[in-house]
């Protein structure tokens, strides 16, 4: 499948308490409707063919013979499905009843694998009819293996390797499917009758996701619903497919439903081999079954956040804003009680960045008790530099109780350029780079003279498009910024706007917010800023979200490309998107340089740029793989 999608379903039949030919019916019937949506791999709940609620009935030959019957049919219904089905059913061998699911692939039964852990407590009480299942792969008379230790490999679909277990498997202490990733299997299923009690889905919600988590795996959970008996136990038939520990699809419950979504096998297979405490190995004992699929070129059913940086939900992104200012103040306090710097030193220009920075600096003072007077904040005004931003940088000094200290540079920089022979008039680079080595030079002697740090101000997109000056803005003593992206940072100050209870310091902040981003490195326009960075680097939602995908999940640029163009839908054209992936795939090779002599400063989420830390890229590497790839797509594009 194309860059690792499949679409995988859970799904709830209607059945009847004992009617096999009622179930099979209603099951091949969600086999037609699974096929016509593309579905890869479709999971039926625990003993779906007779009904889990059979009790007693399980030991009478009559069902017994009409569920095999009944799989007969639901295999020779399948018949040009390539789709790999699981279905529930009990089934007999050498005097024993198994509680199996039954894998099942165009025409063909691949394979049965039993139930190990039979529930015998509260209101479970199994061992009556059925026998624990075991790991050896054993002959049956239905012309298959059945056994626990069972992989269903893909053969025309890389990376699918499918493991299944039943209910109680998953509820016990090490359950089956955790031997099963070892092996190699990428996607678990689960058929299951879980019956609902108060609460209840609350942990099974948690429990499915938290497996899927640990196993870096995809996980299909079908569970039963209604048509089971309700003598003594209600089903509500909560059905979820999870990955890596996020649910991507749920059904209500008490209602007979379908879970779509579609498993990203390529970001389970990053993931596992990015962390090297994940092992897999070649299990021993396990029975290879193979399959083919239908393959498919899937239009996304997924959905994506265009800031993956940002919670979309306003509670949790406040929890996450908190946490991560912590974080930041934490790490620079250690820094201050190590070193005994009782002194700080920010560049402050009203803008984003600088403002965030003098905010974690005071919460790092406070919690030393270390009066806030203590730290320096310097505004530099010069050629760029604006009435509004220097008002907020004055104001929101003066708010926070920071002593304030003013060195206009103009005059400096003009000597500078003299001396070096550049033409004031002419705004190139050097025009611009001049100014912010100039401010570095003023912070780091101010540093010196009063015996205190430099703190840095730079985000982690700037450092990633290497948006700083070499030895300017890019260097401080540390960077309490660094690893914030600059989607985050906006968030950030919001966050303390609305939270500190101080409503002028409110309104500066406010305004920080509604200033353009900018260097403010050339001169302003009647008065306002001329130099806004998104003109010239591209929008920053963009970056941060191929950011996250290239470094946290080490996806091809053109994947990268399909993914923000379907985020970002309705937002910004295909032409658009790719224009600045590729400023982005040049601006992050060229500019390592910058990032492998970056200072300290703290980690706040999983993707980082420190060369200490998450980024150990050599400067000189070549992008030559990543545009070549990138460029496939112009030539089949039409823009």
């Amino acid at each position: 499948m194309k860059d690792g999608f499949i679409r995988v379903c859970a799904a709830t039949p209607d059945i009847r308490v004992a009617d096999c030919q009622y179930n099979e019916k209603n099951i091949m019937k969600l086999m037609d409707e699974a096929y016509a949506k593309q579905i890869s791999v479709l999971v039926f709940p625990e003993l779906c063919i007779t009904g889990y609620t059979c009790g007693d009935l399980f030991l009478q030959d009559v069902l017994l013979s009409a569920a095999q019957d009944s799989l007969k049919h639901i295999v020779d219904h399948s018949t040009g499905m390539k789709m790999l089905v699981f279905v529930g059913m009990p089934f007999m061998h050498q005097g024993k009843l198994y509680n199996v699911a039954a894998a099942v692939c165009d025409g063909r039964l691949l394979g049965l694998v039993p139930k190990k852990n039979i529930p015998n407590y509260s209101e479970f009480y199994e061992l009556r009819h059925f026998t624990p299942g075991e790991d050896e792969c054993v002959d049956t008379s239905l012309g298959v293996k059945m056994g626990s230790k069972m992989l269903f490999s893909c053969e025309n679909v890389k990376n699918l390797i499918v493991a299944a277990e039943i209910c109680e498997d998953v509820w016990v202490a090490c359950p089956p499917s955790t031997q099963h990733a070892q092996a190699g299997a990428t996607l678990i299923v689960n058929c299951s009758a879980s019956d609902e009690t108060t609460g209840k889905d609350i942990y099974r919600r948690a429990l499915i996701s938290g497996q899927s988590a640990r196993l870096v795996c995809g996980y299909i959970y079908a569970n039963a619903g209604e048509g089971e008996s309700t003598q003594d136990l209600v089903f509500g038939g909560q059905n979820l497919v999870c990955e890596n520990g996020n649910v991507l699809a749920q059904t209500k419950r008490f209602k007979n439903g379908v879970a779509v979504a579609d498993l990203d096998l390529q970001r389970l297979v990053n993931e596992r081999r990015r962390m090297n405490t994940y092992y897999v190995h070649q299990e021993t004992g396990y029975e290879v079954v193979s399959f083919r699929l239908k393959e498919y070129d899937l239009e996304l059913d997924r959905y994506y956040e265009r800031t993956p940086f940002v919670p979309s939900s306003k509670n949790d992104r406040d929890a996450r804003c908190e946490e991560i200012l912590s974080i930041q103040a934490m790490g620079l306090k250690k820094r201050l009680a190590h070193t005994g710097c009782k002194n700080a030193v920010i560049g402050i220009s009203g803008g984003l960045d600088s403002t965030l920075a003098l905010l974690v600096t005071a919460r790092a003072f406070d919690s030393l008790d270390i009066p806030r007077e203590n730290i320096t904040a310097v505004t530099m005004p010069c050629f760029g530099t604006t009435d509004r931003t220097y008002n907020n940088a004055v104001e929101l000094t003066k708010r926070l109780g920071a002593a304030l200290y003013e060195v206009d540079i103009k005059e400096a920089v003009r000597i500078h350029f003299r001396d070096i022979g550049q033409d004031e008039n002419v705004h190139d680079v050097t025009y611009e780079n001049g100014q912010a080595r100039e401010r570095t030079q003023i912070l780091m002697d101010i540093a010196n003279k009063s015996g205190g740090m430099v703190i840095g101000t730079g985000d982690m997109s700037e450092l990633a498009l290497g948006w700083a000056t070499y030895n300017g803005d890019h260097m401080s003593m540390y960077g309490v910024n660094c690893s914030v992206p600059k989607t985050l940072v906006r968030h950030l100050v919001k966050y303390y706007a609305d939270t500190c209870g101080d409503a002028s310091l409110s309104e500066i902040l406010e305004d920080v917010l509604d200033t353009p981003v900018s260097p403010e490195l050339l001169p302003p326009s009647e008065g306002q800023i001329s130099q806004k960075t998104e003109d010239l680097v591209g929008p920053y939602e963009l970056h941060d979200f191929f950011l996250y995908y290239i470094l946290r999940f080490g996806y091809m640029p053109h994947k990268v490309y399909r993914l923000a163009c379907h985020a970002f839908a309705g937002e910004y054209d295909s032409a658009v998107i790719y224009k600045w992936l590729d400023t982005f795939y040049r601006r992050f090779f060229a500019q390592q340089f910058k990032r492998s002599c970056l200072p300290d400063g703290p980690k706040v989420g999983s993707v980082a740029v420190s060369p200490r830390g998450d980024l150990r890229m050599p400067s000189d590497a070549v992008r030559t793989l990543w545009i070549e790839d990138l460029e496939r797509i112009n030539k089949t594009s039409s823009f």
